[in-house]
């Protein structure tokens, strides 16, 4: 049976596609004050749909709380040396997954649930964002997850959602 160079490239395009999706990433998330008991990871996976982040806390008051990418990687000064959301676009605050590129900033995840014992996990998919930054999607490897005090009640031009309690950087594990 004779092959043609077209079955080397799509064997070729097939397997370096199935690489592009490979890299994973992790945050440890701790507490931003002296003796704080939060604590958690996220795991982020860059997938066709856009970047995978899953966020688990522990040690957390209960209720609804705020949980963005941050454009800096430094946990420092209880979080406020990670800087503002991540908003490579300039464009106003929302639920990237809901409203989209243009109606909301890159880092926009929404809000975590936590139970009465103090823990709770969030799972979002960021469409147009990636670990790496591949195909021209804005990176957020390097970057900072924060955990707000209270709810992201969408408002302009940052969600309301109050301090931020708990931090860890983005950093990729796996490639």
């Amino acid at each position: 049976m004779k092959h043609g160079w077209g079955a080397f490239i799509g064997v070729g395009l097939i397997v370096g596609c199935a690489n592009v999706w490979a890299e994973t990433g992790k945050a440890v998330i701790k507490g931003t004050t002296e003796g704080s008991h939060v604590s958690g990871s996220a795991t982020l996976k860059d997938t066709p749909q856009g970047l995978k982040v899953v966020v688990n806390v522990a040690g957390v008051p209960p209720g609804t709380h705020g949980l963005h990418i941050h454009e800096k990687g430094d946990c420092g000064d209880q979080g406020k040396a990670a800087g503002g959301h991540f908003n490579p676009a300039g464009v106003p605050h929302g639920f990237l997954p809901k409203d989209g590129s243009t109606k909301a900033h890159a880092g926009d995840m929404g809000n975590i649930e936590v139970n009465p014992k103090g823990s709770g996990k969030a799972t979002v998919v960021l469409p147009g964002v990636s670990l790496k930054g591949m195909g021209g999607m804005p990176s957020v490897d390097g970057r900072a997850i924060i955990l707000h005090e209270k709810a992201d009640d969408f408002g302009q031009p940052t969600g309301n959602a109050g301090s931020r309690i708990g931090c860890g950087v983005i950093m990729i594990t796996e490639k």
